[in-house]
This record gives structure tokens, C-alpha cells and sequence, in this order.
């Protein structure tokens, strides 16, 4: 039996993961912040006889802190980690603050992934081939890292957030043999398409219903964009760092996946935690 940790574990893509391994007899954590969804998936956990394998894990990975209380609290059941996977998203068109005083998508779709990666590590290295899978954007949507204005105090667009912090998860995958060397656990960045998930919820009428639309026409089912993901978390890669879209490898190449821009993050995303500590 395998245990597998999965931020966003209640909703979309990180859901059907969720009930895919469940259904086969694999251990499952499914993090978020909703309860109601919370309860529905164990719900359906129980209805699979799963009830025993199931456990959510409620936290704001959008704060520092719940993003520590995954850590201390998976770490607590002493398992082994088989697969990390990160499937939190959520677009927000005007910019919020957390109560950290970061930019919401930053420290979602970003920070959590940095911290939580990094927190599990040594429990992913007792697993017998363990795989991180941060399901992002590589070789999707171009974007960039206002390096100058991380949080976007300035210009900020919901897009221009989102393709930040796909860039900034590009790096951070980049960035991992550079960290671990020696790890045995393989880290994939994954970009799935266009998928027909709850992703279009936070727009405003009528674009939310425009995207609703579109979606139901043109993107993905939740159980197909799962194959290819689900599989690469069964039989892990064999660089340290791998990159799909829609399941085609991706070149390792160019500004995206830039060693020196991925350790010029590592030390600035280390920095501001340092500075967060502080001030608790």
C-alpha cells in the first residue's frame, strides 16, 4: 500500500487522483481549506470501503503556517511518502492579501509547493521510488518573475499572478537536484491542458459563465487529464527533474528552467520565510 499526500485533494484533478488510488487500495491525505468538501470525499471514500485510508487534512495553504501544519502533521504519522502531489490552485482576479501580507496566488500556487516540498523530504526519501508531482504550467502560457514586485503591489492582473508562479514552479523544479543531489525521489512539473475543472468559480458574471461554457465544449475530463499523471506517479521518471505537457517531455532548456534564476528563487523564497518568521 502506497500513501500519497495531495494538496487540493478534494476538488478537480487532485480529487480524481485521490479516488483513483483510493479505489486500488492506496493510502491517501487529501489537503485543503474546505470542509464541506472535506466530508464529501470522505463520503465517497466510504462508499468505495476506503473509509480506513482516507484522511483530510484541513488547512489554509494560502498562510505560512498551514502550510507548516501539513508538514508537522504528515510527518506525525511517521509513513513513508510515496507521492506528493500538488493540485491547490486558485485564480483570483483581483489581487488579496494573505494574512502573511503575500500576494494570494504567490503563496498558494508557489510558496506552499516550496515549503511543503521541502518540509516532506525526508519522508519522501523512505519511500521505495518517490515521486513529487506539481501539476503547473511548464511550456504553457508565457509569463514572467517581477522579480522587482514579487507580490504585484503594482500591475497586478489575475493572469499575470498565475503565469508568475508557473514560472516560478518551473524554477523551483529546476532548482531541486541542485538541493538534493543525491535524493532518490524524482520531481515532475506537469502542465495538463486545459481540464474542466472549478478552476473558472472566483470570475465574475458573465466571464465565469463564458468559461464554463467553453470549458464543457473544449477542455479536458478530470479522468482522462489524470492518466498520464497517475502513471508517472507509478513508475517514476529517471532524471531528477522531468517536464510534460499533456504528457510530451519538455526540454529542460531556456530563461524557464535557468539553474542561476532557480537558485537567484531559492534564496529569495528562503529570505522572505526567514523574514515571516520573524515577525511571528
Amino acid at each position: 500500500m502506497r500513501t500519497y499526500v495531495i494538496t487540493g485533494g478534494t476538488d478537480g484533478m487532485g480529487k480524481g487522483l485521490a479516488l483513483r488510488f483510493l479505489r486500488r487500495g492506496d493510502r491517501v491525505i487529501a489537503v485543503a481549506s474546505g470542509e464541506d468538501k472535506g466530508r464529501a470525499l470522505l463520503a465517497e471514500a466510504r462508499g468505495l470501503g476506503a473509509e480506513g485510508r482516507a484522511v483530510f487534512l484541513r488547512a489554509d495553504l494560502s498562510t505560512v503556517a498551514g502550510m507548516r501544519q501539513v508538514v508537522e502533521e504528515v510527518a506525525a504519522t511517521g509513513e513513508a511518502v510515496d507521492g506528493l502531489v500538488f493540485a491547490a490552485q486558485r485564480f483570483r482576479p483581483k489581487r488579496e492579501e494573505t494574512a502573511d501580507g503575500l500576494e494570494f496566488t504567490f503563496a498558494l500556487a508557489y510558496l506552499s509547493r516550496f515549503v511543503i516540498g521541502h518540509g516532506l523530504m525526508e519522508h519522501l526519501e523512505r519511500a521505495q521510488a518517490p515521486v513529487v508531482m506539481n501539476i503547473a504550467g511548464p511550456g504553457g502560457l508565457p509569463g514572467r518573475i517581477n522579480w522587482d514586485d514579487l507580490q504585484w503591489r503594482e500591475g497586478y492582473t489575475g493572469m499575470r499572478a498565475a503565469m508568475q508562479s508557473s514560472r516560478c514552479n518551473d524554477l523551483l523544479g529546476a532548482g531541486f537536484p541542485a538541493r538534493y543531489p543525491a535524493a532518490r525521489t524524482r520531481y515532475v512539473l506537469y502542465n495538463p491542458g486545459f481540464v474542466n475543472t472549478s478552476m473558472a468559480d472566483p470570475l465574475p458574471q458573465p466571464k465565469r459563465a463564458v468559461a464554463k461554457a467553453l470549458a464543457r465544449f473544449f477542455a479536458m475530463p478530470v479522468g482522462k487529464a489524470i492518466e498520464p499523471i497517475a502513471a508517472l506517479l507509478d513508475a517514476a521518471p529517471g532524471p531528477a527533474v522531468t517536464a510534460y505537457l499533456r504528457g510530451k517531455p519538455l526540454p529542460l532548456t531556456g530563461k524557464d528552467f535557468d539553474p542561476a534564476a532557480a537558485a537567484r528563487l531559492d534564496r529569495v523564497t528562503t529570505d522572505l520565510l526567514g523574514q515571516i518568521a520573524a515577525t511571528r
